[in-house]
């Protein structure tokens, strides 16, 4: 397992590193064929030996290494991908681990106007605080690993509807007394609602084995 562990460790600490040996330009057909080699690579080998130190790195792995690393591995990917998936829970373990009061804020203000059961699916307490936004996501990350992989997405798109409905709501209360401010929270509830989109769609895609 440790020999397992070795094995995909290096390329996973400095990927940068590997892809300036993969490729030097920027030939999108080169970009996506290394996204989803490695993103498939990786997922494979800590499924099948879900070894839980291999896991607790991949979990933290933006909280000690940053976003940079990853955004050249996976975000130029098809968002309905193995590794737009990947890219966009990762983001939005950053975003949230960045600023956990923004992002529950957010979370109690979509949870109490949305009628649907997707406070349910995303599995936070309620009411859930920074604190718990963080156990929640990468609790959420840790299941793409070890868990059920469509159910991890669910429940991170779930959380996206969530949240959008609040920055929706914040955006129209500051529309008048702050209108860059509303716009800032108008920009982040699109992207929230496209993320939970893209994260349902691959779950489903996950589900009939045809997630590459």
């Amino acid at each position: 397992m440790k020999d397992d562990s070795r094995h995909f460790h290096k390329p996973i600490r400095r990927p940068a590193e590997l892809f300036d040996r993969l490729f030097s330009g920027d030939d999108p057909a080169e970009v996506s064929r290394v996204a989803h080699s490695t993103a498939s690579a990786l997922l494979a080998r800590v499924r099948q030996n879900p070894d839980a130190e291999v896991v607790d790195r991949l979990v933290t792995f933006q909280a000690a290494h940053g976003i940079d690393d990853l955004a050249e591995l996976w975000s130029r990917a098809p968002a309905r991908s193995l590794p737009g998936a990947l890219w966009r829970l990762y983001l939005l373990q950053a975003m949230i681990h960045d600023d956990a009061q923004t992002a529950a804020l957010l979370y109690d203000r979509g949870r109490t106007s949305l009628s649907s059961i997707d406070e349910v699916v995303a599995g936070a307490p309620a009411p859930a605080g920074p604190e718990e936004l963080v156990a929640l996501i990468d609790m959420i990350m840790r299941g793409l690993f070890e868990g059920d992989f469509a159910i991890a997405l669910e429940r991170a798109a779930a959380f996206c509807r969530i949240t959008a409905t609040g920055a929706t709501h914040l955006a129209d209360d500051y529309e008048i007394s702050e209108p860059q401010r509303a716009s800032t929270f108008t920009t982040r509830a699109l992207r929230l609602a496209t993320y939970a989109d893209d994260l349902m769609a691959s779950a489903s895609l996950w589900r009939r084995d045809a997630l590459t």
